[in-house]
């Protein structure tokens, strides 16, 4: 079966894009292979050094995590910074791979420039790909979900461990990239669902707080007066309705929304989204709910899945040292 590994920065309680993009492929991921779910806190260290909300933030995710059905008993799902093989196979696969190559990576150099960080980028932001191949690959990923913006990253981890392998003998499997059609699902002002913009939807707020945050949605920009018929290709809302109603009532919102506002007005059109969205994410509620109230609960979840990921860590970084002759072991046979 293949191994996954797939992480997310500790953020706090999840939004609708964080739903669509990652958590319902996560679903499907623990079904089909061998997998891994990581709170990358270390790499939340890249852009924020500011780690008083950490904590908090880890818990509030994992328990969303939880409650949108993710099942620890099929994966760990474990924090990066409790398993410290991390950092020692970063620092090995640190020197395998030149500073120019890492500079040459255009992810990093977008963050770079839209971060403003020109003078003040880190070696720790530069090396980010270095240590997200040492997340992968600690755990013998074969395949990488990512979205096509982070396919140079994926390049990087499958040219660290041909040069491992090549040079110390074969550890390490080379990946491959799960190419994955990370939705960029809209936020109620029709940009990209962020918190960091103010436009984000929480999949586990209350009914009511859903109406409130979608009654300020945009609506169609092409519907000049009042009485216009209306595009629902070009509204935010009709993607909501897309994403969280049934088949046959989005195509009757489709049609009562070209007939005009006399057939279907925004604001209803807004309210019902909001109840389809509320309705879909009831199961999860409850659960989040139930987590709430039994903290215990989440952390031996956290325990079980940090013990669970250090064992196959701690084993693959005997065959690195082994592979290394570190540490007083015989290195064994590589190729180079």
């Amino acid at each position: 079966m293949a191994t996954v590994l797939s992480g997310m920065r500790p953020t706090g309680r999840l939004h609708l894009g964080n739903y669509t993009g990652a958590l319902e492929n996560w679903l499907e991921y623990q079904k089909q292979y061998r997998s891994f779910f990581m709170v990358a806190d270390l790499h939340a260290l890249t852009t924020d050094l500011d780690t008083g909300q950490i904590s908090q933030r880890t818990r509030e995710m994992v328990i969303d995590w939880l409650a949108a059905g993710l099942d620890p008993e099929r994966a760990p799902l474990f924090v990066q910074s409790q398993v410290p093989e991390h950092a020692e196979l970063h620092l090995v696969f640190s020197m395998l791979i030149t500073l120019s190559r890492l500079e040459r990576n255009p992810t990093v150099k977008e963050q770079v420039r839209d971060l403003g960080l020109d003078e003040t980028v880190t070696y720790g932001h530069i090396g980010y790909p270095v240590l997200q191949a040492a997340d992968i690959l600690l755990y013998k990923g074969d395949l990488v979900p990512v979205g096509e913006d982070q396919a140079p990253h994926v390049e990087i981890t499958r040219e660290i461990a041909r040069r491992f392998n090549n040079t110390f003998g074969d550890v390490f499997p080379i990946p491959q990239a799960k190419l994955t059609r990370f939705a960029r699902f809209p936020g109620v002002d029709g940009q990209r669902m962020s918190k960091s913009l103010g436009n984000a939807v929480n999949f586990t707020d209350p009914p009511e707080e859903i109406r409130q945050r979608l009654r300020k949605a945009a609506i169609d920009p092409e519907r000049v007066r009042q009485d216009d018929p209306g595009h629902p290709e070009a509204c935010t809302v009709y993607t909501y309705h897309q994403r969280f109603n049934s088949a046959d009532d989005v195509a009757v919102v489709e049609k009562e929304c070209r007939a005009g506002p006399r057939v279907r007005g925004c604001f209803d059109c807004k309210m019902e989204a909001a109840d389809r969205i509320s309705e879909h994410f009831a199961p999860a509620r409850e659960r989040r709910a139930t987590l709430e109230a039994d903290p215990a609960r989440v952390d031996a979840i956290l325990q079980d899945g940090n013990q669970r990921a250090r064992e196959t860590a701690h084993q693959t970084m005997r065959e690195v040292r082994s592979a290394l002759g570190l540490g007083g072991t015989q290195r064994i046979a590589g190729r180079g």
